[in-house]
């Protein structure tokens, strides 16, 4: 699989601020590739730099093959940008927004028509074409911003918290979307999120802190590095529990026992038969991954 995005020695600063440290990474086409961090992190200062709404100050940046420095205007055109907050007109009516954004790509006439169908039928909004922008409801917007971001059929989708906020609804409508785009023309996804399980999904992760990389990896990789097991023993008693010399936590009418790995789980079944009458062994998720890696929980909200 090739590299789409290929990131190297990426330095940018703000006074004495380092929001982004030499940062070294790579997206291969057609993955969903995710980004996380804590608010100012550098998550949305490394976006900015990748559109290029930011200069940097150091490093190289190349995007299917060309050189942000060189081919700026090549780079804009494979990429299309869903931000944290909208950057269309709330005054003008979703099918006028979408016309001046088309215009900028040279979409006009009846091949505006062509996309704007194709886009309201994928992300279900025939019925808003009329409507001014700001008498959406933020997750109707939403589907706007998306498809303001797919009209001219970019390689590269990124999405800066597309979900924050959004009913389970339309974040699943906007899921559905986005994974039948990757399986029909092979896009690529660049995600920044604070929701977890939208993470795990990931086919790589990279977690950023103080604008360095503190851990990357596909999610399975980062669960085994960075936690491990979770045994959840029912009918038992605390006594019984201390038996196994592990740590442990009371959990309504359970223990939760944590073990390094799957192998370490199976010794303690094997070893004391009589307390293992009814578990469950499940993997340390994402938000542990992220816990374990930055010290810190990721909560939404916008980053400064």
């Amino acid at each position: 699989m090739d590299n789409i995005m290929e990131i190297r020695h990426l330095h940018k600063s703000f006074g004495d601020v380092q929001a982004v440290q030499d940062l070294n990474f790579r997206v291969k086409k057609g993955e969903l590739f995710a980004f996380l961090g804590v608010n100012g992190a550098g998550k949305s200062t490394t976006i900015n730099i990748l559109c290029g709404q930011l200069r940097k100050d150091s490093g190289s940046v190349l995007i299917g093959g060309a050189d942000l420095d060189r081919e700026p205007d090549s780079i804009r055109r494979k990429l299309g940008v869903v931000f944290q907050s909208s950057v269309l007109d709330k005054e003008l009516s979703v099918r006028d927004n979408l016309r001046s954004r088309a215009a900028l790509y040279g979409i006009r006439g009846r091949a505006f028509e062509y996309r704007l169908a194709e886009l309201a039928g994928l992300l279900e909004f025939s019925d808003l074409l009329k409507r001014p922008l700001g008498k959406l409801s933020g997750g109707q917007r939403r589907r706007i911003d998306i498809a303001r971001a797919l009209l001219h059929e970019p390689e590269i989708l990124i999405l800066d918290e597309p979900t924050t906020g959004l009913d389970p609804q339309t974040r699943a409508t906007l899921w559905r979307v986005i994974g039948q785009l990757r399986r029909e023309k092979g896009m690529t996804v660049f995600l920044t999120t604070h929701y977890m399980e939208e993470a795990a999904e990931a086919d790589y992760v990279v977690i950023i802190d103080h604008g360095k990389i503190a851990a990357e990896g596909t999610p399975l990789t980062l669960k085994n590095t960075y936690t491990g097991d979770f045994i959840t023993l029912y009918g038992v008693t605390e006594e019984q529990v201390k038996r196994l010399e592990g740590s442990y936590e009371a959990i309504r009418d359970a223990y939760r026992v944590f073990v390094p790995d799957t192998a370490a789980a199976t010794e303690l079944i094997l070893k004391f038969p009589e307390i293992f009458r009814d578990y469950e062994i499940t993997k340390g998720k994402m938000d542990d991954v992220f816990l374990a890696v930055t010290g810190k929980k990721l909560t939404g909200g916008e980053e400064k």
